[in-house]
């Protein structure tokens, strides 16, 4: 038995120098020291030795056991140590090389045109003007020369948001602005408070959101930006028009660009006109984008109407202006080939990712 005890010891002792993992080591622990393992099965047997013999094999048992239990341990913190050196290598991170970049933020594809637009018009000497966008039906229609019952109304589905019980509007008609114009009205009285009698000339354009109830569409939304353009003072003429509008397409589109005035009105202009710029795609071929006119509308605009500049605050026997007005979302749609308005309102990554 004493032999059998011995010869189990140093084959636990040989095994357990070859364990290099925990998962080796615990297997060690079950073969030689667990509830059905070499040694417990042995020492079950010790009752089964001569009864003068038994003391001696009882002791030596728990010796080797003992033996055993403090080499185990020894190994245990041995590969504990092994194994966290490996993992500390491993993982080893090196603290001089350059950080992991971190995602940053796009400006919107319809906020990049905008601030194109301001830059530009900042050359010529125009300022930015913010105006609110919740108006009056007196600023948004009446002041610009569209009175209740004019068919310009029908043109511009209008967000009316002061209502009585009956769903008519009462008192002053509150609602989303239809399109930026209303801006002027605001500017002009602004600019006219600072010298009645002989008010300053004004140059300004008028960023903002504008808000129409209609059928969405790839090509209409509920929602858009436009840019007003609004220039008041003595002796401008259509020429001076024509001129920044040529200035601001050329910087925009580039300097080979084509334009045409078509008559057109609108009720807050007189003469009024419509620009057209040759396509960007077929260079005036004709092609599906521009409708096989080769011709792309950018924008309408017009010399300020008297009735518009007398509510603003300055005399038209005195003051001349011009105006104009365009979508960013639509030049961004022909300066990048963009053919679903829809893509800048519903926050896909995907396609707002791309502009960089």
């Amino acid at each position: 038995m004493q032999a059998e005890l011995q010869a189990l010891q140093a084959e636990a002792l040989e095994a357990l120098s070859g364990a290099r993992t925990s998962e080796e080591l615990a297997a060690w622990r079950t073969r030689f020291l667990g509830r059905r393992g070499a040694l417990t099965q042995l020492m079950r047997r010790v009752g089964q030795v001569p009864p003068e013999e038994r003391p001696v094999v009882g002791r030596l048992a728990n010796e080797i056991k003992q033996a055993l239990e403090a080499a185990y341990r020894e190994r245990a913190e041995a590969i504990r140590r092994a194994e966290l050196e490996e993992t500390l290598r491993r993982d080893a991170v090196d603290v001089t090389l350059p950080g992991l970049p971190h995602p940053v933020g796009r400006l919107h594809p319809s906020t990049q045109t905008l601030r194109e637009i301001e830059r530009i018009f900042a050359e010529l000497g125009f300022q930015v003007y913010r105006a609110r966008d919740v108006e009056l039906d007196e600023f948004n229609f009446q002041l610009l020369n569209i009175p209740p019952g004019h068919p310009a109304r029908d043109m511009q589905d209008t967000f009316y948001v002061a209502t009585d019980s009956n769903g008519r509007e009462e008192g002053e008609q509150v609602l989303l602005r239809t399109h930026t114009s209303p801006g002027q009205i605001h500017a002009m009285r602004e600019f006219a408070a600072m010298n009645p009698a002989d008010p300053p000339p004004v140059r300004i354009i008028l960023p903002g959101m504008c808000y129409r109830h209609e059928q969405i569409t790839p090509r209409s939304e509920i929602q858009f930006h436009q840019v007003e353009g609004l220039a008041v003072g003595r002796h401008i003429t259509m020429a001076d028009l024509k001129g920044t509008v040529e200035y601001f397409v050329r910087r925009m589109f580039g300097a080979e660009r084509r334009l045409r005035f078509r008559a057109s009105h609108f009720p807050f202009t007189e003469p009024s006109a419509e620009v057209d710029m040759d396509c960007l795609l077929c260079r005036g071929a004709g092609c599906r984008i521009c409708k096989q006119t080769g011709w792309l509308e950018i924008m309408g605009c017009g010399m300020v109407h008297p009735t518009v500049l007398r509510n603003g605050g300055y005399d038209p026997e005195r003051y001349t202006g011009f105006a104009f007005g365009m979508g960013p979302e639509r030049i961004t749609m022909l300066k990048y080939g963009i053919e679903d308005i829809r893509s800048f309102w519903q926050n896909d990554l995907r396609f707002l990712e791309q502009f960089g």
